[in-house]
């Protein structure tokens, strides 16, 4: 683990010392005068500038591509994307979209109806080719209960499900201009094509240009639909790690960071000249076994056991991990559903485990995993010693669950005759060994990461669904499976929070899963420069373009 440390602290004092320090060498001088430029940093790695290419660059293009509907539309009535208004009709199958009346592109041309019918269409002309957009934020998921997509006029978007569904406003489809993605091949979309800046949508920021690695550089939209933005541009510098932005915020060369650690934010808290907040979002920082029967398979059938899983959630004790390893900056963790999903979340403190070292002692020695030859570690079923792997990372755009927390994890178990090694990993690897077995994943036993999705409950709940890639634990359940599946006919708030309600049982029961954490980001912003942040828990939208509509000179 300290190899990693190192050679982590060494690539940041690289990448500092090369590429990227004569950028932030400009910023600072900048950022002094006040010039009306807003700085952001965070740790983000965007490839590439199309959305149909890739999960990695949410940001920055979330400043300049609207959705159609989605998150932050649904939560602020002040935040909408491309629709201004929306209904499903009694027949909860045939949706409609009410399109901002007179919007324009970036680029001066009208933006209609027409190019929101284009880019879903043209998402779903792609099902089932080889060429199949399903790579990227704009991708086919859900798509295939499409019966008709069509442009009633330059206003009004039409949509008919096969089935009644909610991901006509839930989906996350970035609009993107049919003047420009027309005669783009689906081979391209989805690989080589990069959509160089500047980019032409219609958010309140555009793309002016992007260094990879280094920062991207946005120009105000003049035709944004609310008004042009008071400020002159913004900048977005990429970092690896959460040093060089509270250096930043330090020294004035940013005005905007989020990702710090407890102890940054802490310091920051002290300067007179910077504000501080954290705000709740949607990852679970989780625990998951390896339930892989046959191809990828961990090490022991223990990890296969329901009794085995619950018995250890009794030996964990999310609040100690949230004190002691967050110090306070998360919510101790229960069901899969998170806080900040309030149409959804419930606490399930009818059913929730306590912690409690002896009764995870008793509950395994039920099981038959006993220590039979009294050397402190106890054996499997047929009386086989097992050591199990822990592996933990940070996966690629979430924030970094502390090692703190896997170490208490690994004492916790080690307590009760459970020895556990941990290996840690970069983000690509990690990725590797969690991929599905059918795609060379697996053979490890237990992984902390992190899982992030939307508040939609169909995204909620991919973490148990049968075959995805969002399933870490690789868990089968038909339960499961048919309660997931009666979501998706769903459109009924109160029905969906039953459904979503009982599948969450299932997952606590089962213990595929143990939720840990909650994590709060924190986040920090200056006060000198540039007023209309929003308020502490609210300083920057994590699924649109918000505050950088609306901030102004201080």
């Amino acid at each position: 683990m300290e190899k990693w440390q190192l050679t982590r602290r060494a690539a940041l004092k690289t990448m500092l010392a090369g590429s990227a320090a004569p950028f932030i060498m400009r910023s600072m001088a900048f950022a002094a005068s006040c010039d009306n430029v807003v700085r952001v940093g965070a740790i983000v790695a965007p490839s590439t500038m199309n959305p149909f290419a890739t999960w990695g660059s949410f940001w920055p293009t979330a400043f300049t591509y609207d959705f159609l509907v989605s998150v932050d539309a649904q939560r602020h009535s002040d935040r909408k994307g491309f629709a201004k208004q929306w209904s499903v009709a009694n027949d909860q199958l045939t949706w409609t979209f009410k399109i901002w009346p007179g919007m324009k592109w970036s680029d001066g041309q009208p933006a209609t109806a027409r190019d929101a019918a284009f880019t879903l269409n043209y998402l779903m002309g792609s099902l089932g080719k080889p060429d199949e957009l399903n790579v990227g934020w704009n991708n086919t998921d859900g798509l295939d209960n499409a019966q008709s997509i069509s442009a009633l006029d330059d206003e009004t978007l039409q949509i008919v499900t096969k089935t009644p569904s909610r991901w006509p406003i839930d989906k996350w489809t970035m609009i993107v201009p049919e003047h420009i993605w027309k005669d783009i091949s689906y081979a391209d979309a989805r690989s080589t094509f990069r959509n160089d800046p500047p980019l032409v949508g219609t958010g309140p920021m555009i793309v002016a240009e992007f260094q990879q690695g280094q920062f991207a550089r946005f120009t105000p939209n003049k035709y944004f639909r609310t008004g042009q933005p008071k400020t002159s541009g913004m900048v977005f510098n990429f970092f690896t790690s959460a040093d060089p932005i509270a250096q930043g915020l330090k020294s004035g060369s940013l005005d905007y960071g989020v990702g710090l650690t407890a102890a940054q934010w802490e310091n920051l808290a002290k300067a007179p000249d910077i504000e501080v907040g954290e705000s709740g979002i949607e990852q679970r920082d989780i625990l998951a076994f390896n339930t892989a029967t046959g191809k990828g398979a961990g090490s022991t059938k223990a990890l296969q056991d329901p009794a085995f899983r619950d018995a250890i959630g009794y030996a964990i004790n999310p609040k100690a991990i949230v004190d002691r390893a967050y110090r306070g900056h998360a919510v101790p963790g229960a069901g899969i559903v998170m806080p900040v999903a309030t149409d959804f979340y419930s606490d399930l403190s009818d059913i929730r485990r306590h912690f409690d070292l002896k009764e995870a002692a008793r509950r395994l020695d039920a099981a038959g995993y006993q220590d039979k030859n009294g050397d402190g570690l106890r054996e499997d079923k047929d009386g086989k010693s097992f050591q199990l792997e822990l592996i933990t990372g940070t996966s690629s755009g979430a924030y970094e669950t502390p090692l703190a927390a896997v170490q208490l994890i690994a004492g916790w178990l080690g307590e009760i005759g459970i020895q556990v090694s941990v290996t840690q990993l970069d983000a690509g690897a990690l990725e590797d060994r969690v991929s599905l077995p059918a795609k060379g994943g697996g053979g490890w036993d237990l992984v902390v990461m992190q899982s992030w999705p939307s508040p939609n409950p169909l995204d909620i709940l991919k973490i148990g669904q049968s075959g995805d890639r969002q399933n870490r634990a690789y868990w089968n359940s038909a339960k499961f499976d048919k309660l997931r599946s009666e979501v998706q006919a769903t459109v009924d708030t109160k029905k969906l929070q039953e459904q979503v309600d009982e599948a969450a049982r299932v997952i606590y029961t089962e213990a595929p899963y143990i939720v840990l954490t909650y994590p709060l980001v924190l986040e920090a912003h200056r006060k000198n420069c540039f007023a209309g942040w929003g308020s502490n828990g609210d300083m920057m939208s994590q699924w649109s373009y918000f505050p950088f509509d609306r901030l102004m000179p201080a």
